[in-house]
């Protein structure tokens, strides 16, 4: 009898697909930041980061694949590049974005309180998890479901 697990791993995403999008979610929230540091235009960064927050709840219910920017990147820019050389597990980029959701629903109820610079601290904070994603390829809310996983408090599937 084998004792491997039955257990079925999700389809793999092409790794460039959540970078593309964390481009896109770190370029937004830079400019939310600056945005909530004028009062004369924190209630455009108050909107701002709520659509962002919008996104986010997308990709952590969603996952990466069906998430506006990963259909960006599937429809326009994936048929423009080489296969990639290795497919990357789902989970921990959706787990991601349950991070990003997190922080940015911190930051709005912190802006709806009025907390002095609250909203622009919290775009902040996901605009460092976003752009490390985007330029350095080194996702912090991967890292997290990883070491999370490995302490037993996410449980494999």
């Amino acid at each position: 009898m084998s004792s491997t697990s039955t257990a079925k791993t999700p389809a793999g995403i092409d790794p460039r697909g959540p970078r593309f999008g964390a481009l896109i979610t770190s370029t937004l929230l830079l400019v939310t930041v600056f945005l909530a540091l004028d009062a004369a235009t924190a209630v455009a960064a108050y909107w701002l980061l709520a659509a962002i927050t919008v996104l986010f709840a997308i990709g952590a219910s969603l996952g990466n694949a069906k998430h506006p920017y990963g259909l960006i990147f599937k429809m326009f820019v994936r048929p423009r590049l080489t296969a990639p050389k290795e497919l990357e597990d789902p989970r921990p980029p959706k787990f991601a974005q349950l991070v990003g959701l997190i922080v940015a629903g911190i930051g709005l109820i912190l802006g709806a309180f009025a907390i002095p610079f609250g909203l622009a601290i919290a775009a902040a904070a996901a605009f460092v998890a976003a752009f490390l994603n985007a330029a350095f390829d080194f996702c912090l809310g991967c890292q997290l479901y990883i070491g999370l996983r490995r302490i037993g408090l996410i449980k494999q599937h």
